[in-house]
């Protein structure tokens, strides 16, 4: 006889799968999944090793987090076609959460390098770097908008794309290069919302890869356009030449308490 058809003890059974003994008595007495036979004289439960690969799914739907409930009905009506629509209903909120874990780690990457930069960082640096394309949410704004008005416009734009929470993106204002040229600095036309692996759907703004200028300051907003003047010197003396919008971003929020200590990271593509 196959030693596989042998009987095993409940603790025999519950180590082989990992699992406490009390869960497989919790399993049987909610009529869930029950033992081979039980020994007369003395009540002992013991399992055949056959009954495995059906543990095993009912262990793969715990830890898929289906209820009890749901899984009590699978089991008194298992057929192939009941198990594949619970599994593929599983598989998309497990697409969901992956997705949205993947997220987060982008995000926690985003944070992790602002803060490490601010440790090695030379304000007055103006350098040229390289940026992969970037799929913005964007709101248009004028001078006139308020800052009321911005968080209505914000709210209204992280509701449509179910953003969860606000630390889930990334948030910043656009300044077009042509109102910098003009030397109209403050001509702030749009806010941007970055949120990780967003793809691009009609409506939606990209900021092109390539070569972008990048800059700092830190500080009062009031003295930004002496910065912007700064910029559009070095570009000028490098023969850069800057195109489509400046964007910008406070990158330290999360580690100062004055605004006078506030970092805007600035950054502006390059052609060619």
């Amino acid at each position: 006889m196959s030693r596989k058809n042998q009987f095993l003890t409940i603790g025999q059974f519950a180590a082989l799968h990992g699992i406490n003994k009390k869960t497989l008595m919790w399993y049987d007495e909610i009529g869930l999944f029950g033992p081979a036979s039980v020994n007369p004289e003395n009540g002992y439960r013991c399992y055949n090793y056959h009954q495995s690969p059906l543990l095993e799914t009912i262990l793969l739907l715990r830890e898929l987090e289906v209820p009890i409930s749901v899984i009590q009905d699978f089991m008194k009506n298992r057929s192939a076609e009941n198990l594949k629509d619970l599994l593929e209903e599983k598989i998309a909120d497990l697409d969901l959460k992956i997705t949205h874990l993947q997220a987060v780690r982008e995000t926690l990457c985003t944070h992790r390098q602002n803060m490490a930069a601010l440790l090695t960082m030379d304000l007055s640096e103006i350098s040229v770097i390289e940026k992969r394309e970037r799929c913005l949410i964007t709101v248009d704004i004028t001078k006139d908008t308020t800052f009321e008005e911005e968080v209505e416009l914000i709210t209204a734009e992280t509701e449509k794309y179910h953003l969860g929470r606000l630390h889930h993106a990334t948030y910043g204002s656009m300044i077009s290069v042509s109102s910098l040229l003009d030397g109209n600095f403050v001509d702030y036309s749009r806010l941007f919302i970055e949120i990780p692996l967003l793809t691009y759907q009609k409506g939606l703004h990209m900021s092109p890869s390539g070569k972008y200028l990048r800059a700092f300051h830190m500080g009062d907003l009031d003295r930004m356009p002496k910065r912007y003047e700064e910029i559009l010197a070095f570009a000028e003396k490098h023969n850069l030449t800057l195109h489509g919008f400046s964007y910008e971003m406070g990158i330290n929020e999360d580690v100062i308490d004055r605004i006078e200590d506030y970092i805007v990271q600035i950054e502006i593509p390059v052609l060619g």
